[in-house]
């Protein structure tokens, strides 16, 4: 799954999303295309995202007949089977008919929700590999429900900040704000066209990092008894301020495509992940609310 959403970063910053032109599954008519640069990006796209759909479907089937005492990862493996279909669709649909903005972020927004279950899945089998179960969260701290809303709210928060980045990127918004932290000399620009778009990804951003930073306190200094709690708050801070340096990175490379593209992948690649890490702190934070002694599934 990380490939197959890195892979549509690299499809979208080389401009192959139409390589094989309109068509799908076929491209240019063929099985195996010629080998022209975007066909052969595309097409390799085409192939990951596909077993990355097979496996999902292997692993979802192996939870359901092997892990019933697991509720909790046959919904996560059965979540990333659906969104792995839907932005699988979506993928097919921005092709055939046209490179749409909207489309093309939703087509990012539903890669990141199947690589935010499957690295839940994956948290959770190692977890189930480890315990045996879900026995360990009895044994912890609970945790209030203000800060488990907290958590929550970050990630769906997190989220939106994504399809604010995918837009820029979609509708070659991006040189719509020159310099940093203002945006073409000023504080509040000229809202217009691609400046509006940049613009409102900037305020995004900002508010997410003042959140995460919040989040991050709360995290690493009311949950001494947790150390699981306090990295993932320590790693989300971390991972904020990379973005935000990355950010930077793509204002001071705009003009060197050569760099810009790579400075572009590694924001999507880190953004992704926070996501990720905020899904499956969210589901750490729903378990560790209840009453201890509860955990079924």
């Amino acid at each position: 799954m990380f490939f197959a959403t890195f892979g549509g970063g690299v499809v979208t910053r080389t401009d192959s999303g139409l390589g094989c032109g309109n068509e799908w599954p076929l491209c240019h008519g063929e099985f195996v295309p010629a080998h022209t640069l975007a066909s052969l990006i595309e097409y390799s796209h085409r192939i990951v995202s596909t077993s990355a759909g097979l496996l999902s479907i292997t692993t979802f089937v192996l939870f359901m007949l092997f892990a019933k005492q697991r509720r909790d990862l046959q919904i996560f493996s059965l979540l990333t089977l659906f969104f792995v279909v839907i932005q699988g669709m979506m993928g097919a649909l921005a092709v055939v008919f046209s490179q749409v903005p909207a489309v093309m972020a939703l087509h990012l927004g539903f890669a990141i929700i199947s690589l935010a279950s499957s690295l839940m899945t994956t948290l959770g089998a190692r977890q189930e590999q480890k315990f045996g179960g879900l026995a360990k969260f009895d044994s912890l701290p609970r945790v209030s429900k203000q800060f488990r809303n907290l958590v929550w709210l970050t990630m769906i928060y997190s989220y939106i900040v994504v399809y604010t980045g995918a837009f820029v990127s979609h509708t070659e918004s991006a040189g719509g704000c020159s310099g940093f932290p203002l945006c073409n000399g000023a504080v509040i620009p000229e809202l217009t066209g691609g400046v509006a778009v940049a613009f409102l990804h900037r305020v995004a951003a900002f508010f997410l990092v003042v959140i995460i930073a919040v989040l991050s306190y709360y995290a690493y200094r009311y949950n001494k008894g947790n150390r699981e709690l306090q990295m993932l708050g320590i790693t989300a801070i971390s991972l904020v301020i990379i973005q935000v340096l990355s950010g930077v990175g793509l204002m001071l490379t705009m003009d060197r495509p050569e760099i810009y593209m790579f400075v572009v992948l590694a924001h999507m690649t880190i953004i992704s992940i926070l996501f990720g890490l905020l899904a499956y702190m969210s589901y750490v934070v729903w378990k560790l609310a209840k009453p201890a002694g509860i955990h079924r599934s």
